[in-house]
């Protein structure tokens, strides 16, 4: 109540100096000079101009991206929808944005100014700097209009900046604010939880963000921060209260290597350091904590508590924690191989070290699902070598588990943060090993094949045995057929019976005549079923539904029997010809899709009077959907019919496989199915992630 008044009040007060507000407004209109009021007019005329010509260099050049992205759970890879924005920075079609938006993706879309839509591709994606660049690939080659890097460190706090993007995915937008910080940073007192993490890369480490107060949201990330000369001065990434933009000078860097090397080559040297300490004397140096075991830091004789002075003819001076990522970006631009001098202050001692920078390597690799073992895994790096306190990078590193799929069900079972080193004596170094290793032993199999896994688990070597290549669904086989007649019933509680004037009477109500002999025998919607050949159907329970079809069970197919029925107040024998029961949902024969992730199933008799699918459809229902794969991306749902793949037609599951299993094999880009939902028939194209 206290807060539902409080709003209240809060209303009351804003509508109340609002309209003081207004009035405020209007009594200065009648006593501001009217040479005041012109200036102010030409004032705004002037800023509203100033943003029309900005907007013009760059607004031709934004993009929205819609992406299928992937991520890794449970041991699968999992399809998800995303979108973003971006600047196309070359007229061959080039598009800078953020690596969080376009670095894992399966597909991806461009929606240009014009609302066309163009294909595209990765180019080359870095996550430590959180920029990635794009390749549009429009079906006629052509030029497009590209906007221009500015130089991020002429910002002054307090300069007017527009932020260009498609926030939650809508059409393209601007908004307006000033800088409020040029050397943004995560503020220390957040420590654990401050730092930005992509792919194990620590991107505050190299990046100090623009702030600025200008309205970013959801799908603005990759969109361009522009100054007032119509230049890109930041790429929009984060909101922490301000917004924060990766500055140019960095992102126009990223982005030049990613477009010309396809990565970003860095210089590393394995040097742990930090601020000053506030109790230290010196007065400038960057204070080092540490080397890392091996490095060339270590190599050269670096020593914690050494304050460093200079760096490849660089003077050093990281007193606080700003100051860190400018120092780390001089360091990764170190050319590897090149031997550079280093001056360091150890005590009261100058010393000079020469140091040979390593070529920096990304801090995880990409991951990947082996469904075979049903895990996703990753090659290991030096650093998750050096994690995992492993002497090298060969083997597999398990990231996720199927629960339910051959590595779960192995005893021991995998686990994630386990290493595969081999697979029956044969070393895996790999995950391309293991993948390939695995197609060989299991290529032509239709028999499980248990295979014996050599795994670390930290300090220990185990042994387990796993199954590779289970069989996937099997035909369920028939059931037995029974006697049936083909109408649908309930039963005739107590209520209804009073109701519909027969009080005291049990049976069935017949609620759906599906054809067949029923129709034959003229049985109706309402009729009453009360007994089967003088048998009473004692039946007055809604639980006791099936006790007619029980009864019916009882005789043989083909035989006859006489209903006790009754048809309003009238009494009446129905002979009825029994028929054989049609086979069951349970019973149909199914297909279960790996690259799409659906399984369907033949049609039953019951479906079509259940789905009101027409008699006329000849399809396959889709029995379950996968979601975070192809064809919940594509919107397929449970209960679908699909009716044709690709223009064939697909009357059962046999035809389905054969038609999927094709489409595996050329691999196109989309596949688009004919499908009825209910009522209504519609077409649903899949993406297929394969290029």
């Amino acid at each position: 109540m206290t807060v539902t008044r409080s709003a209240r009040v809060g209303w009351r007060t804003v509508a109340r100096s609002a309209k003081v507000g207004a009035l405020l407004v209007a009594w200065l209109a009648t006593v501001v000079p009217a040479g005041a009021q012109s200036s102010s007019n030409g004032a705004a005329a002037s800023q509203s101009a100033a943003i029309e010509a900005a907007l013009a260099k760059v607004a031709p050049s934004l993009v929205r991206i819609h992406v299928v992205m992937v991520s890794y759970e449970d041991g699968r890879e999992i399809k998800r929808e995303a979108s973003g924005s971006g600047t196309i920075i070359t007229a061959e079609g080039h598009v800078v944005t953020n690596h969080h938006v376009a670095g894992k993706t399966k597909a991806i879309i461009c929606t240009l100014p014009t609302k066309e839509e163009v294909p595209a591709e990765l180019v080359g994606t870095d996550p430590l700097s959180d920029i990635a660049v794009l390749k549009l690939k429009p079906a006629t080659p052509r030029t497009f209009p590209a906007a221009k890097f500015g130089d991020s460190s002429t910002l002054r706090v307090g300069d007017r900046v527009l932020a260009l993007g498609s926030p939650l995915a809508l059409s393209q937008s601007v908004t307006m604010g000033i800088v409020s910080n040029t050397e943004m940073i995560m503020p220390g007192m957040f420590w654990p939880f401050n730092r930005m993490t992509l792919e194990g890369e620590d991107v505050g480490s190299i990046v100090r963000w623009i702030g600025h107060d200008a309205a970013i949201f959801g799908g603005n990330s990759g969109g361009p921060l522009v100054n007032m000369s119509g230049q890109i001065v930041g790429v929009n990434e984060i909101s922490l209260g301000l917004s924060g933009a990766i500055p140019a000078d960095l992102a126009s860097e990223v982005a030049t290597a990613l477009i010309e090397h396809g990565r970003v080559r860095r210089g590393w040297i394995g040097l742990e350091i930090q601020p000053l300490l506030t109790s230290s004397t010196t007065k400038r140096g960057a204070l080092v904590g540490g080397t890392i075991e091996g490095s060339p830091a270590a190599k050269a004789g670096f020593a914690s508590g050494d304050v460093l002075l200079a760096l490849g003819g660089h003077d050093v001076d990281v007193r606080f924690a700003e100051e860190i990522p400018p120092f780390n970006q001089l360091v990764m631009r170190l050319p590897p191989g090149k031997t550079v001098e280093a001056t360091v202050l150890r005590g009261t001692e100058r010393k000079t070290f020469r140091v040979t920078p390593e070529d920096r390597e990304n801090a995880e690799a990409p991951v990947r699902e082996i469904t075979a073992f049903g895990i996703t895994a990753s090659d290991l790096t030096s650093w998750t070598a050096k994690e995992l306190r492993r002497a090298s990078t060969a083997g597999v590193h398990v990231m996720g588990i199927r629960p339910g799929a051959a590595a779960d069900g192995a005893k021991p079972s995998l686990e994630t943060g386990d290493v595969i080193v081999s697979v029956d004596g044969e070393d895996v170094k790999t995950v391309q090993g293991l993948v390939d290793l695995t197609d060989r032993v299991v290529r032509g199999r239709t028999e499980p094949l248990a295979v014996l896994v050599a795994f670390d688990r930290k300090a220990e070597r185990l042994l387990t045995v796993i199954e590779l290549a289970r069989p996937g669904l099997q035909d369920p086989g028939l059931e037995a057929r029974k006697a049936w007649i083909p109408i649908a019933v309930q039963t005739l509680t107590p209520e209804l019976s009073e109701k519909l004037g027969v009080d005291g009477r049990k049976g069935v109500r017949v609620t759906r005549v599906l054809g067949g002999s029923a129709t034959a025998a003229g049985l109706q919607v309402g009729d009453l079923i009360l007994a089967i050949d003088g048998d009473p159907i004692e039946a007055s329970q809604p639980s006791e539904s099936e006790l007619f079809e029980t009864m019916i069970r009882q005789y043989k197919i083909g035989g006859t029997v006489t209903l006790t029925t009754m048809r309003g107040k009238e009494e009446r024998p129905v002979k009825v010809q029994l028929e054989s029961s049609p086979r069951l949902p349970r019973e149909m024969k199914k297909y279960e899709d790996p690259n799409f992730e659906f399984r369907a199933r033949n049609v039953a008799e019951m479906d079509r009077a259940q789905l009101t699918v027409p008699v006329g459809d000849k399809g396959v229902l889709v029995e379950a959907v996968r979601e975070g794969g192809w064809a919940a991306l594509a919107h397929l749902a449970d209960g679908d019919v699909i009716l044709s793949v690709d223009g064939d037609p697909v009357p059962d599951v046999d035809v389905l496989k054969k038609k999927m299993e094709a489409i595996a094999a050329t691999k196109p880009r989309s596949v688009v199915m004919h499908v009825r939902r209910e009522f209504r028939t519609f077409f649903v194209e899949m993406q297929t992630g394969w290029r």
